[in-house]
């Protein structure tokens, strides 16, 4: 195999979840690629809808499906090369308000993508997971790790006269995602809050959309199945992230009233760093082509797979990879990301429209009160 654009021109993917920030952007660089075509699969319309209306061309079909609807999947996986399955329930308070949903969708749906692949005979399947499925302290990344298991044993069920193969890619916060931290702090600049942050010595991985689902497509074009892809991303320190954005952004206006950034304190379950590997997992790690390998635990059941150029051309992991035992960016550093980014541009575009909001609000209640009276 040459290059990604071998790989993926002329074959026809499925995208789950495409109405998501991941997914949207695995659709928008699968087109790119040179593929013959997309099948954007989302439960939400207006979120469908809105990628349409993004992506105009014939390649790019858009389904509304629910992923845990196995015959609905058979459907669409009909003469499918390659499915990316990034539908899921993300957010840590809402699944443990919700579990049944939680576990129907993380779970469920993907027991779901992998039987309909199964049935279809489609060639790879790539599992989008997430930092919380290591040592899981909340039910969204306890569904995350049953997740990834599921995906490496469903090599197991392969029978002899298929090729179907899984694996997983494990990633950390991806930069202005529907939720994440960068959009929060921006929207409470622009409307003069202060930045609430849990604790300022809190330690994420970051990384920006682009590069992230890259690596997402990498980790497709490696994979053997099994595996479970692990992408290298800078560490920040939430605290310092903080304090860039107020010393970038103050020129633009007021300051937050009061202080500048609110410490509020670390939310149930949350980790002060944040982990994409564990101590189990260091015996069977590589680091490889830029990212880091974890084979199978039970790799003795996948005989027939050869994980050898891992070992080979790879080195193998002595640490976990944690937050906390990364270098975290300097605040230098901090403000070139974020320049890169597109951050500060979107800050100035949220304080435009928020003062000119205050000041339509300011014209029109002179002439609402005169009526009044």
């Amino acid at each position: 195999m040459n290059s990604k654009s071998d790989f993926f021109a002329g074959k026809c993917c499925v995208v789950t979840g495409a109405g998501g920030t991941v997914g949207s952007e695995i659709t928008r660089q699968l087109l790119a690629l040179g593929v013959r075509e997309v099948r954007a699969l989302d439960n939400s319309e207006s979120a469908l809808w809105q990628l349409e209306n993004e992506i105009e061309t014939p390649q790019v079909g858009f389904y509304l499906v629910d992923v845990c609807n196995e015959d609905h999947l058979i459907r669409h996986f009909q003469d499918v090369d390659y499915v990316f399955h990034a539908a899921a329930l993300k957010h840590v308070p809402f699944c443990e308000r919700h579990p049944s949903a939680a576990i129907e969708t993380n779970v469920r749906g993907v027991e779901a993508v992998i039987n309909a692949a199964l049935r279809c005979n489609v060639e790879r399947v790539l599992f989008t997971s997430s930092d919380k499925a290591v040592n899981s302290t909340n039910l969204m990344g306890a569904t995350k790790f049953v997740g990834e298991r599921m995906i490496t044993a469903a090599n197991n069920m392969v029978s002899q006269t298929q090729s179907t193969r899984f694996a997983s890619t494990r990633f950390g916060n991806v930069a202005m995602s529907n939720g994440s931290v960068i959009p929060r702090f921006l929207d409470q600049i622009a409307n003069n809050r202060p930045l609430t942050v849990t604790d300022p010595d809190m330690t994420r991985f970051m990384m920006s959309i682009e590069e992230s689902v890259k690596l997402v497509i990498e980790s497709m074009l490696h994979m053997r199945g099994g595996e479970v892809f692990v992408t290298l991303m800078p560490s920040v320190r939430i605290g310092d992230l903080a304090e860039v954005l107020v010393e970038e952004l103050s020129p633009l206006g007021e300051k937050a009233p009061g202080d500048a950034v609110k410490i509020i304190g670390a939310r149930p379950g949350e980790k002060l760093y944040e982990e994409l590997t564990n101590e189990e997992e260091i015996a069977r790690s590589w680091l490889w082509n830029d990212m880091i390998v974890v084979l199978p635990a039970f790799r003795n059941i996948y005989g027939y797979i050869d994980y050898s150029s891992y070992e080979s051309e790879g080195r193998r992991m002595t640490k976990v990879y944690n937050s906390h035992k990364e270098p975290c960016l300097t605040k230098d550093e901090l403000r070139a990301f974020l320049h890169d980014l597109g951050v500060l541009d979107e800050a100035r575009r949220l304080k435009a429209s928020a003062t000119a909001s205050d000041e339509a609000a300011i014209l029109e209640y002179p002439a609402t009160r005169a009526v009044a009276g």
